[in-house]
């Protein structure tokens, strides 16, 4: 197939005609990409400036749709494009009315960001609020802990929290679904001694609820355990139909972990070791099986020997 041949001439003017196509096209698309562009972004409402004698509740989900003007070279690389984490809006106009207008607070929440992109409308619009009546509640708080000890080591008493409750301030409906309010979670490895810290408690998910105070003081009583075996005598249960009842043997050795601090503290009537009757009257044991009903606090059961007793039955 024949190809087209051109003069020098001719090749020189179709190279101008593309090297100015290509100058226009530049051009174009300079102006274009120069000009200002709406586009959506969604993003979170962040409340801020709470009104101190009212209860509220929005009315609508936590989500905003921004329309945000920027440049068509921000609308093209999308690193430049403005994408913020949420935007705050303040509750200062709640004091005298139920709903909060976005064109109020557009030069707030631009003065927000440092960006050439600017919002310039939100939607929805307008924000809704119920409002209850604030209610207070003292509720316990509970511990959130993840404690790894040192071999050997554990808790050897109880845990103090000071203060043991906090007053929970909120609308009544919000107040009656908590009985009590978790702390951060405290992480400690390798702890052998005991310890006092201080640990934040959880913020509240609803801005309309508040907890005071945030911060309480943990003191965990930590030490050395060690193991100690004591024997206990054995006590039949449910025996209602036979004077005399022997058991062989009549009592148990029992092993436990315990603290050196409480070591001398611990004695017989420290246990309960007992066997039931009814296993044999109502379901034909041979042997009874041996329960350990009561040991030390913050002791660790080892082992039971033996774990079944038998016995004789004198009618």
């Amino acid at each position: 197939m024949p190809f087209l041949k051109l003069s020098k001439f001719e090749q020189h003017r179709l190279s101008l005609f593309f090297i100015c196509l290509g100058v226009a096209a530049t051009c174009w698309m300079f102006f274009a990409l120069s000009k200002r562009y709406a586009y959506p972004v969604t993003t979170t409402v962040k409340y801020t400036d709470p009104p101190v004698s009212k209860a509220f509740h929005p009315l609508q989900a936590d989500h905003v749709e921004l329309m945000v003007e920027g440049s068509g070279w921000q609308l093209l690389f999308s690193k430049l494009r403005f994408n913020p984490k949420y935007v705050s809006v303040s509750l200062r106009q709640l004091s005298n009315k139920n709903f909060i207008s976005f064109k109020s607070q557009l030069s707030s929440i631009n003065k927000e960001f440092d960006s050439q992109q600017r919002v310039i409308s939100v939607l929805p619009d307008t924000l809704y609020f119920d409002f209850s009546t604030q209610k207070t509640k003292r509720v316990p708080v509970k511990l959130m802990s993840d404690l790894h000890f040192k071999p050997q080591h554990g808790i050897y008493d109880s845990v103090q929290l000071q203060p043991e409750f906090v007053t929970l301030t909120g609308p009544e409906k919000e107040l009656e679904k908590i009985d009590s309010w978790d702390t951060d979670t405290l992480v400690l490895h390798n702890v052998n001694r005991t310890l006092t810290t201080k640990i934040s408690l959880k913020s509240p998910s609803k801005l309309n609820v508040a907890v005071y105070p945030s911060l309480i003081t943990v003191k965990l009583p930590i030490g050395e355990f060690t193991e100690r075996e004591i024997e206990v005598p054995l006590i039949i249960k449910n025996n209602l139909n036979f004077e005399e009842v022997k058991l062989l043997p009549e009592s148990v050795k029992v092993k436990i972990l315990i603290a050196l601090k409480n070591y001398p503290l611990v004695d017989r009537k420290s246990f309960e070791a007992s066997v039931d009757l009814n296993n044999w009257s109502e379901y034909g044991y041979n042997q009874l099986p041996v329960k350990i009903s009561r040991f030390p606090k913050f002791s660790q059961l080892l082992r039971v020997e033996p774990q079944s007793a038998d016995f004789i039955i004198q009618k």
